[in-house]
Parts: structure tokens; sequence; C-alpha cells
């Protein structure tokens, strides 16, 4: 009996699949290694096809890395928003959503946010659809707000500010964190910045504001 080995070759797949399975080896890798693990001879050895065959499905490595990490970031923010649960208010689903980006779980795309912005300026491809995953980002949220004022619910109406503040108070504490350097009350600082971005001053601040202004 013939027990000779041979060497298993790639399963012959269409133009589509293969193209899917390139797209999705990229992808596992940058959340295994971030985004500049990402070249064409990594992404075959990942999906286990040549280089070649790599380079002919994604010819252009700059808009690659721009798909991945728009892939990969688009899911995670789609996942924290349908989480959002319309029986509770916006300011407790608002506070939900930061307690999620901020759980510690999520290391392997923050890493991919950090080095996209890093990455994004040499690469315009990229640096485009950074802008563009954080505008989403930014006119989701703004759009709960919105909702929100409008029901009378809060009492700012700086919708596109307090979108702002959040996003960055999120950014900010998980790249701290992918070296260790965050606040111990993580939960507690986030409820502090959501009171901060939603509520305006109360009447007698901004009396007190006012005059001090006046005085000046």
């Amino acid at each position: 009996m013939n027990t000779t080995s041979r060497a298993t070759s790639p399963r012959r797949m269409s133009p589509e699949q293969r193209d899917r399975s390139i797209l999705e080896g990229a992808i596992g890798l940058a959340r295994e290694s971030g985004l500049e693990s990402l070249s064409v001879r990594a992404v075959a050895a990942k999906v286990g096809v040549t280089p070649a065959l790599v380079a002919h499905y994604r010819p252009g490595m700059d808009t690659f890395l721009a798909e991945v990490f728009g892939v990969i970031v688009a899911a995670e923010r789609d996942e924290v928003l349908a989480d959002f649960d319309p029986a509770l208010g916006v300011r407790a689903n608002l506070l939900r959503m930061v307690e999620t980006l901020l759980d510690g779980e999520r290391h392997d795309v923050t890493l991919v946010w950090v080095q996209a912005w890093a990455l994004g300026t040499r690469n315009e491809a990229l640096a485009a659809r950074v802008r563009s995953e954080m505008d989403l980002w930014q006119s989701a949220i703004e759009e709960h707000l919105a909702r929100a004022v409008a029901a009378g619910e809060l009492a700012s109406s700086r919708t596109d500010t307090a979108a702002w503040l959040l996003l960055a108070m999120i950014d900010g504490m998980n790249a701290h964190s992918l070296v260790k350097w965050a606040p111990h009350d993580r939960v507690e600082l986030a409820r502090r910045t959501l009171s901060a971005a939603l509520d305006l001053p109360t009447e007698a601040s901004e009396a007190s504001e006012s005059s001090s202004l006046s005085h000046t």
C-alpha cells in the first residue's frame, strides 16, 4: 500500500470565496497582532495561499489596510449600538455603552484604532476611512442625544459637543490602557464625564458666571 503523504493543496474556491477568505484572514491577523502586522506575505501565510495570489486580489495594500480597519471597527460599532435598550433612557444606554467600551475586553480593536491613527499619517486611504468611522460614531451618539433632548429627557441641546466629549474620553482611556496606564475607577470616571457632557449648568451657576463675566 502506498503511504507516501502529499502536501494538501489549497481548496478550490470561486473568485468571490477566495476574495472573502483573504479579507477574513487579514481581519483575523489584524485582531491578533494589529494593523502593522499586515503585509502581503503575512496575510498569505495566514490564509494558506501564495503571496502572489493575495497581491492579485488586493493589489493596493494601502486601500486593503483601510478596508480591514473599516470592517473591524464598524462591526464593533454595530454591536455596541445594537445593545441600546428602548426601555431604558438615553442616559442609561450611554452609560452602558461607555462601560462596554471601557471594560478591557476590546484591546484588539483598541490596538487597531491606535495603529490606524498612526499609520494614517502616511496612508491617505486609511486616514480617510478613520475620519469616516469617527464621524459615524459621533453622529450615532449625537442622534441619540438629540432624540433625548426632543423628548425632554435631557436639558442640554449641545449634542455635538457632548458626543465629542464622550468619544474623546473613551478613545483616550482605551489608548492609555494598552500600556497599563488607566484609572482604577474607570466606571465612576465615566459616570462623572457623562454627567458633565449631558447636563447644562444650573441657573444659579449660570447667573454666577454671567455676573463674573460682567465684572471682567
